[in-house]
């Protein structure tokens, strides 16, 4: 087995030929796949998150602003892309390495054509102890309506929809393409139908913008099989202008919803679950806050992520990946893709969010341009 350095070739101006001479001149140890992989700080790979799409049919203001990602801009030509063949395999390599969770983003997802094809192929994968993985989608609700059935035929367990207004004239507003709230919301009861559960709806909360419906949104939610989580609007990227005094501080959120439904705390499901979740007294359900910005949760992320090209990223925040897709490409084995992946990880010291914490809540310092969230997902 022989170790293969992975660049960035966005960045880089090594040529295909060049990584392959590296990856021959290597004698690195091998990192083989056994379960057990830890990063620098000791934290596992549990959760692979893999965009299969840079379009999206929405523009929300905060993710893929219509002044940057207008009619002349240039996303992906298809050869590009990562084939569902392409996903699977690296998919499996993963799991080899500890994945037990995958999540499927973009983009939007469900613009990927013949989708519900690549989650009835992941969903044959299972964990080196057997398990089935924890197969899971997020989306902004346009198309889920048409695709929850197929997409739960082939083996989805669940979806997580991107819902930050009821109000259609603000919705409208912040998905900036005209889509109507009512779609989305039968997409959701859609998805309860086929068995998509439990679902969760994601609000990412922009001071000014829509923060008074915080208390209609949990009103809305209670009592229903649906989990509401509530988002601290993030310094994602370079292209949503993103300022601090637009945050609203998951502490306030949960004090906002208290004055009017008193709630409790409850424990995390799982480690490096990154929302903290609370429960409505008296029963009702559950809601979440993700404060991605006020409260650091680096410590325990478990987390990497496999942009639509096929670009490794072990940050939301990062400014570089690495190139799975030349090694894909270039004839690489599964024992030398595996022994890449597992050299990354053990290297992996990503901490964005603690160093902005101690920075007073601005944006960390010489982190340089950030990843668009569009491009990897959320």
């Amino acid at each position: 087995m022989t170790v293969i350095p992975i660049l960035d070739l966005r960045a880089s101006q090594r040529s295909i030929a060049e990584l392959a001479a590296m990856t021959s001149a290597s004698n690195a140890t091998a990192v083989a796949p056994n379960g057990l992989l830890t990063d620098r700080l000791e934290r596992p790979l549990r959760d692979l998150r893999i965009s299969v799409t840079d379009r999206c049919n929405f523009r929300c203001v905060y993710c893929m602003p219509k002044e940057i990602f207008d009619k002349d801009y240039r996303f992906l030509p298809h050869s590009s892309l990562l084939s569902f063949e392409e996903i699977f395999r690296v998919a499996q390599i993963f799991v080899a390495h500890g994945v037990e969770k995958i999540r499927l983003t973009g983009g939007e997802p469900l613009l990927r054509k013949h989708l519900e094809r690549l989650v009835a192929m992941l969903r044959t994968i299972q964990t080196p102890s057997g398990r089935p993985l924890d197969l899971t989608l997020t989306t902004n609700g346009a198309l889920l309506a048409k695709k929850a059935q197929a997409l739960r035929d082939a083996g989805l367990d669940r979806v997580t929809v991107s819902l930050d207004s009821l109000d259609d004239a603000n919705f409208k507003r912040m998905n900036d393409a005209e889509f109507p709230v009512s779609q989305v919301l039968e997409g959701i009861e859609a998805a309860h139908r086929a068995g998509l559960g439990p679902i969760k709806i994601n609000m990412v909360v922009k001071k000014g913008v829509n923060d008074h419906e915080i208390v209609t949104m949990a009103r809305h939610f209670k009592d229903t099989p649906y989990i509401l989580r509530f988002i601290e609007y993030m310094d994602v990227g370079s292209s949503n202008g993103w300022r601090m005094d637009e945050v609203l501080p998951s502490d306030q959120v949960i004090a906002r919803i208290r004055q009017h439904l008193p709630l409790s705390p409850i424990d995390a499901n799982y480690a490096g679950e990154t929302a903290s979740r609370w429960r409505y007294d008296g029963g009702g359900g559950e809601i979440g806050v993700i404060s991605s910005v006020t409260h650091a949760f680096c410590g325990d992320c478990n987390r990497t992520r496999l942009s639509t090209e096929g670009k490794l990223f072990t940050c939301l925040f990062a400014t570089g990946g690495h190139d799975l897709r030349a090694l894909l490409r270039n004839g690489q084995s599964d024992d030398d893709i595996a022994n890449a992946i597992g050299h990354i990880w053990r290297n992996r010291g990503d901490r964005y969010s603690e160093l902005r914490a101690a920075q007073t809540g601005s944006q960390a310092q010489g982190t340089g341009r950030k990843v668009e969230m569009s491009y990897i997902g959320g």
